[in-house]
């Protein structure tokens, strides 16, 4: 059996070989797509959750805080609905948190806070305030800049400096803390033993922002005041709103995310599949010769066809300079005009006519392109000639 042959014997086990393997190659990559799409299904959960959730190990939430509180004995109890949180604040003294409420009217929203004995108000509004702290407006923002406490509220004494982000222009009634750009951090108002608090949380009781400064103080000196504290994140089902629509995100259900990744991701793997051929397009590694004439007869047909004299001109001259420098004993970084001077100097022929073939004459017509080829062959003869006399004298 020949190499050939042999070859040819073991194509198509080399096929199959080849076919296997990508099957593998697909399988696993399937594989490690499913069991990433599990783990995100998972532990995407926190990623879902708003900001100042009390479940969510993200950056904005707030499990470090309500895991800091439980270290100290307060039942942190995470109310996801109304009903929850009204049968947590009913069992006694309680903290209330409360971030932002929007699915809760005026007449809900003072019903479930008038139901604990202290409230946070975590995310405050211009709403949340005019109901909770009557004469208390939001100001903005507060510059990038640690403030230290500056009244007399025990629970900011004793956190210290902190760098307050939401601030807000106080009632009259009400004690205000960390004054900055007009206005403050920290707003406490006390009714009848009932202590209403207003705070930017967002701002100073994530889990990327509670260890900084007195943060993390002020925020177990606020919620940690009564032996539970009631996390209360309102949802679009508490809604007592006419009209109020949920969402697109609280439609859609959790694993959705998950699959859509790994439907991208799929969708990738089988576009680098069928976007790609494996192996050579014929099953027979046959070479492949070309002779030189049958190249410079098809380049010589597209020329012609092209009709580009000036083209071909300088193919013709770029072939011949190569040539002539090699005769004449010069480097590769030779310009043309200085071989067409070491020609005319070699074969004793003027300069300006040497130059003429092989720079300035400018072709226009097939005539004019045969007469430069004769005269390009004429100068290589006569500069060969001259380099080595001793061959045309046999």
């Amino acid at each position: 059996m020949t190499a050939v042959e042999s070859r040819r014997a073991d194509a198509p086990s080399s096929d199959r070989r080849r076919r296997l393997t990508t099957w593998i190659v697909l399988g696993s990559v399937l594989v490690v797509v499913g069991i990433a799409g599990s783990a995100l299904s998972g532990i995407g959960q926190w990623a879902q959750r708003d900001a100042l959730d009390p479940d969510s190990a993200g950056p904005t939430g707030a499990r470090a805080l309500t895991e800091i509180l439980r270290d100290r004995g307060i039942d942190v109890v995470v109310a996801r609905d109304r009903a929850t949180a009204d049968a947590a604040l009913g069992r006694g003294d309680a903290t209330l948190a409360l971030p932002d409420a929007p699915y809760l009217s005026d007449g809900a929203l003072s019903a479930v806070t008038d139901a604990a004995t202290d409230v946070v108000l975590l995310d405050p509004r211009a709403r949340t305030l005019r109901l909770l702290i009557p004469g208390a407006t939001p100001h903005g923002v507060a510059s990038e800049r640690v403030v230290e406490p500056a009244c007399t509220v025990a629970a900011a004494e004793r956190a210290g400096a902190i760098t307050p982000g939401a601030i807000f222009e106080p009632a009259a009634e009400s004690d205000a803390c960390y004054p900055t750009g007009g206005a403050y951090g920290l707003l406490v108002s006390e009714d009848d033993g009932s202590r209403t608090a207003a705070v930017d949380g967002r701002a100073l009781f994530t889990n990327e922002r509670l260890a900084e400064l007195g943060n993390a103080a002020l925020a177990v000196n606020l919620l940690g005041q009564h032996p539970t504290l009631v996390w209360y994140m309102p949802a679009v089902a508490d809604s007592d709103l006419a009209g109020a629509e949920p969402t697109l995100g609280e439609l859609t259900p959790p694993w959705v995310s998950p699959v859509i990744v790994l439907l991208l991701v799929a969708g990738l793997a089988a576009a680098v599949w069928r976007g790609r051929r494996f192996g050579p397009l014929v099953t027979e590694r046959l070479p492949v010769t070309v002779r030189a004439g049958e190249t410079t007869e098809g380049r010589a047909r597209l020329y012609a066809h092209a009709r580009d004299a000036l083209y071909a001109a300088d193919q013709l001259r770029i072939g011949a300079l190569g040539r002539l420098g090699r005769l004449l004993g010069l480097g590769p970084s030779a310009s043309a005009p200085e071989i067409a001077d070491a020609a005319a100097a070699r074969a004793g022929l003027d300069r300006g006519a040497v130059h003429g073939i092989l720079i300035e004459e400018l072709p226009r017509t097939d005539a004019d392109l045969v007469a430069l080829d004769e005269r390009l062959h004429a100068l290589e003869a006569a500069v060969r000639a001259a380099v080595r006399p001793e061959r045309n004298t046999r």
